[in-house]
């Protein structure tokens, strides 16, 4: 028997329980239909001149930094280096929005991000270089490891962020990921417990056009990345990329937000990747030559140095003095990094388990008799001469 031929089957109208009911009104989290911009609008007007000056001359450092980190994998001192040329709005917006108590998770092509929060630039790239661990403290400097594979920066985060709300601390975590990142499963995990949580967590997808070699449109069918937000129950917010106040606009209130009790934001920066994916990429076998000049004319540097010299904040003393300053880094940064680290081999055991296991101390001793015996031969120690 079926349920319609049970008796009074005809006055039988189901309806889901309450369950079923929108958790919030999807409209206010839909994105804007255009990304967001200040630079070249009315808007511009509000920006904070001091602001707009500190972006571009970290933008023109941000720039040259790209460029010598490229250089050294040409000259052998970095195995690879996964450049973010053109995407400097973004990584240097993520780093100027935070307060010295909040967290910054990258990802392997944010290492200006770390800098411009106040990473060395040596240890930043030492990860790059193959040396061990980070290259850095995370606790030290709020700034997660270097992440390399892709978007399982953001359940850390996440995580993070919950932690810090229960304990009652006033920290907000942002993470950032490629337009890539968003097909892994760790973004679509971290969005879901961040909304359900609340958590003070921020999400800038740079979405620079390619996953490699992959365009976005064969990787989504959706109006824009930050149209996924809705999905969770959390604002979308779709920014120029290549404008550096309206990334620090749109990033700021969605980090104000956060750290108000308000909850996460999903927030996408339409931006370019000017360069390969790496170093070891060839980007002509994807795209052409037509639409990277295209990019060109949307340069960040640019739309920023037109706008503060159309305004009377920056002349050619202000813009000389920013390359400068962007050159004696570069030239810091190359000198030491030419230098040959000082590597113990003993090291090896040094950080295994926090104590040595059996097998650990027999290998540790019978290369403590290898070095020994090669210097011996040759009169110099093994143990933290650089081999």
């Amino acid at each position: 028997m079926t349920v319609q031929e049970l008796p009074g089957a005809a006055a039988y109208r189901p309806t889901p329980p309450p369950a079923w009911k929108p958790l919030t009104d999807a409209a206010p989290l839909l994105p804007d239909p255009e990304p967001y911009r200040v630079l070249g609008t009315d808007a511009v007007a509000d920006a904070d001149p001091e602001l707009l000056l500190r972006l571009y001359a970290e933008l023109v450092r941000g720039r040259r930094y790209n460029a010598q980190a490229t250089a050294l994998t040409k000259q052998g001192r970095l195995a690879v280096y996964p450049s973010s040329t053109g995407q400097e709005a973004c990584e240097i917006a993520a780093a100027l929005v935070l307060e010295e108590r909040d967290w910054l998770f990258p990802s392997y092509r944010d290492t200006l991000a770390a800098v411009a929060r106040g990473l060395d630039p040596v240890e930043a790239l030492t990860l790059l270089r193959g040396d061990r661990h980070t290259g850095y403290d995370p606790r030290e400097h709020r700034i997660a490891p270097l992440c390399t594979p892709l978007a399982t920066q953001l359940p850390h985060a996440v995580g993070l962020a919950h932690a810090a709300r229960l304990k009652g601390d006033d920290v907000v975590a942002l993470a950032m990921v490629g337009d890539g990142g968003t097909s892994e499963g760790d973004f679509h995990e971290a969005l879901n417990f961040a909304a359900v949580w609340r958590a003070p967590v921020v999400f800038l997808v740079q979405n620079n056009g390619f996953a490699i070699s992959v365009p976005l449109a064969k990787q989504t069918a959706a109006p824009s990345l930050a149209h996924k937000a809705v999905g969770y129950g959390m604002p979308g917010r779709l920014v120029d990329g290549n404008d550096a106040a309206a990334v620090h606009q749109v990033l700021g209130e969605a980090v104000a937000r956060a750290r108000a009790g308000g909850g996460p934001t999903l927030v996408e920066a339409v931006t370019y990747r000017m360069d390969a994916h790496t170093n070891a990429d060839d980007a002509t076998r994807y795209r052409g030559e037509s639409e990277v000049e295209a990019w060109r004319a949307h340069d960040p540097i640019q739309l920023l140095e037109r706008e503060l010299t159309a305004r009377g904040l920056l002349g050619e003393d202000g813009i000389e003095e920013a390359r400068a300053a962007a050159e004696r880094m570069a030239a810091g940064l190359r000198e030491r990094m030419n230098a040959d680290p000082v590597l113990d081999p003993m090291d090896l055991f040094a950080h295994v388990y926090a104590e040595q296991t059996a097998q650990l101390r027999e290998q540790a001793a019978r290369l403590r008799v290898e070095l020994d015996a090669e210097q011996g031969q040759d009169g110099t120690s093994g143990a933290g001469d650089g081999r």
